[in-house]
């Protein structure tokens, strides 16, 4: 299904590149990345993770995860 979504663009070129190296999609990565979440599990190996640091730093990407928007559980 196709949605609009604001996302961040520092947020939005990490997300491309990691989908670029494993040669699928930016909608498969998020709903891979959504999926594995939902399930309390992390959707990355630890290449993966380097690779992903790597670019964070290569443009510039200092938000955390401390950054987002607060849920309330409840």
């Amino acid at each position: 299904m196709q949605t609009g979504v604001r996302i961040e663009k520092r947020i939005l070129k990490v997300l491309k590149a990691v989908a670029a190296q494993h040669e699928i999609s930016l909608g498969d990565l998020l709903e891979s990345i959504l999926l594995h979440s939902l399930e309390g599990k992390s959707p990355f190996d630890v290449e993966t993770l380097s690779f992903i640091e790597q670019m964070r730093s290569a443009y510039g990407l200092d938000l955390t995860s401390a950054d987002s928007q607060p849920m309330e559980e409840g």
